[in-house]
């Protein structure tokens, strides 16, 4: 974990994937802003404060997040003091965390992506990064367009496929993690409109010229 002081207002944080495996935090888990990585993130602050001297009780915080190829999670946070009396979403609490496994904790994922030309650039990184075998990922791919959006949904992952860590940046570079996977997989199914199943990968890849 390194700290990097950009103003007196402004700061950069830089993790890597051993940082969350230290704290018991899996990569989906701290993409879906669970309490798991709030709590993480308030000791990140804590530590901050120590190293830095950026205090951050009081202050309004925007807070701007990155994931890169490499692993790497980039944070950028901006203190300001508010215009009137309100409670911070990082106002600091009690959060009892669970001990957990440094892997994905769930079969099926699902990443929102704001339209069809994020996907395809999506896919196209993925030819880039030379990133092969899918179908050892997982076979169950399903794309679907639902309220103007485009949703990728995986089922049955293979939690110990070789490039997970790649895949799933690339992921975040263009897409959104959804939480309550199942339970929005559902509503896909029947409001959604399937486009794509199972051989997404080698569909869509067609269409890239």
């Amino acid at each position: 974990m390194r700290f990097e002081k950009l103003s007196n207002d402004k700061i950069r944080i830089i993790l890597d994937l051993q940082d969350l495996e230290d704290n018991d935090i899996d990569y989906q888990s701290f993409m879906s802003n669970s309490s798991d990585s709030q709590k993480l993130f308030m000791e990140i602050l804590d530590e901050a404060e120590e190293q830095i001297g950026f205090i951050t009780k009081d202050y309004k915080l925007m807070i701007e997040a990155l994931a890169t190829i490499d692993g790497d999670f980039i944070i950028t946070v901006t203190r300001s003091l508010p215009d009137f009396d309100i409670t911070s979403a990082y106002k600091k609490k009690t959060i009892k965390a669970k001990r957990k496994s440094n892997r994905l904790t769930t079969d099926t994922i699902i990443y929102e992506f704001n339209n069809s030309d994020d996907i395809f650039d999506f896919i196209l990184l993925l030819k880039n990064l030379n990133i092969s075998g899918l179908n050892a990922f997982t076979k169950d791919f399903a794309l679907y367009t639902y309220k103007d959006k485009y949703y990728l949904v995986m089922d049955n992952i293979n939690k110990n496929f070789e490039n997970i860590k790649t895949f799933l940046c690339a992921l975040t570079e263009f897409g959104k993690s959804i939480n309550n996977s199942n339970l929005f997989k559902s509503k896909l199914n029947e409001y959604g409109t399937l486009l794509v199943k199972n051989n997404f990968y080698k569909a869509l890849s067609k269409n890239l010229k």
